[in-house]
């Protein structure tokens, strides 16, 4: 299939040397920056040639002219520029000036998505999946099955469903334990546990907690939101301690299970301590969710800023931050932000709502991988409830903070230059 596909493009674009260029900018001129990504993905999986102007107009895409990205444009409602070669290349020129913060780089190949999901995710489950359908950008759904018979080898980049690493169900006890959807959710962990061979829920979850390490460290990208994000870590950390009381493991707990947590084995975070009432929605004082709001924390105050790196010297995290804003709107989620204490030192914080003490956007490297985490459950929701209905992000067609999700999923296509720093 894939063959068709590329010489289906070669006919359409001609073997000849273009001689223009498609501009997309991704300023506030653009009427759509999600739909952008799917192009820019799209052009990628014809094999077309992409420069991310990184720190030119918001991040702006460059692919040479040919009608039908134009028309991809048009139908996407995509805003665009037709520019002549010597412009592009007076662009490329301007942009190579060492005492100018900008960076072209060059995509290369589309990658391979998979989404760490529950066959029967809700539609207000995950920001993701939302977007990635969005944007028109394929992915294909894998979960602890299709980890346990190791399919993620045939992918480059794994987001982490909204999910409970350490087998608590999300600490959704005390308030759901009776909803069909929460008995459900209980019900089909310990069957698809007990048929890959696993006593407990929470230890296939360890199963594919490593699984996915091994993943990164053989030089794959993860991406996790919300709870996926410090469960995970903490279920790593905890390997060999029962940290789940008997309502989500059907035996008791470790009394001592904070004094042998062994936090060298994730990759975010240390020096925390776990949440141990199964009554409280709170896996450890990484999240802020019970706290923030001491410090004021309020729709209008929850903004984090991203920082300004260094395009030509640190290419990686300014591909993360591209945007057309600075100052994201916060937003809750079940892990609503990481407290900056807990973060090991060796993290690139690449969010945070100074003011609070908060990191919201993370990232770091593992083996020959990279993994990035992002509090939060709904960008264009502040708090998104369960059972709500899925956010319609035709409304919200130039959602910074959706640009975040999606700058992980171009990040893996780029041609890679060594980071400096």
């Amino acid at each position: 299939m894939k063959k068709v596909f590329i010489i289906f493009f070669v006919f359409l674009f001609g073997t000849k040397a273009f001689a223009s260029y498609i501009l997309i900018p991704m300023d506030d001129e653009q009427k759509n920056h999600l739909k952008a990504y799917g192009l820019a993905y799209w052009a990628l999986k014809g094999e077309l040639e992409i420069h991310w102007l990184l720190n030119y107009r918001g991040g702006s895409f460059m692919i040479p002219n040919a009608k039908p990205v134009s028309n991809e444009c048009v139908v996407r409602g995509i805003s665009y520029q037709t520019i002549s070669d010597a412009q592009g290349n007076s662009i490329l020129a301007d942009i190579a000036n060492p005492e100018v913060n900008q960076d072209a780089i060059k995509l290369e190949k589309a990658p391979r998505i998979a989404v760490y999901s529950p066959k029967g995710k809700q539609p207000w489950d995950d920001a993701v999946t939302l977007v990635l359908k969005y944007a028109e950008i394929p992915y294909d759904i894998v979960y602890d099955e299709e980890i346990f018979l190791d399919k993620l080898k045939d992918y480059d980049w794994l987001h982490l469903h909204h999910e409970d690493f350490t087998g608590q169900y999300g600490k959704f006890f005390a308030q759901f334990q009776n909803a069909a959807w929460y008995q459900n959710d209980v019900k089909e962990n310990e069957t698809l546990a007990k048929k890959l061979g696993f006593t407990k829920v929470s230890l296939m979850k360890l199963h594919s907690a490593k699984k996915i390490k091994d993943f990164v460290f053989s030089g794959g990208f993860l991406f996790a939101m919300c709870s996926a994000t410090d469960s995970y870590d903490i279920a790593l950390a905890a390997e060999g301690v029962d940290i789940c009381e008997s309502m989500f493991d059907h035996d008791a707990a470790d009394k001592n299970a904070n004094s042998k947590l062994d936090f060298s084995k994730g990759f975010a975070f240390e020096n925390y301590k776990l949440s141990m009432n199964p009554y409280e929605y709170e896996y450890s004082n990484i999240d802020t969710y019970l706290t923030r709001r001491n410090f004021g924390m309020n729709q209008k105050t929850d903004l984090f800023t991203l920082f300004e790196f260094s395009a030509k010297w640190d290419p990686v995290p300014t591909m993360l931050c591209q945007n057309h804003t600075n100052i994201i709107n916060g937003f809750w989620g079940q892990t609503a932000a990481f407290d900056k204490k807990y973060i090991k030192k060796n993290v690139l914080i690449l969010g945070e709502a100074k003011a609070f003490g908060e990191a919201r956007y993370i990232h770091g490297d593992i083996g020959k991988g990279t993994w990035t985490f992002y509090s939060g459950h709904d960008p264009e929701d502040y708090e998104h409830r369960v059972e709500e209905p899925p956010t319609d992000l035709s409304l919200h067609p130039n959602s910074p903070g959706y640009r975040l999700i999606l700058n992980n999923i171009l990040f893996p296509a780029a041609k890679k230059k060594k980071q400096k720093t």
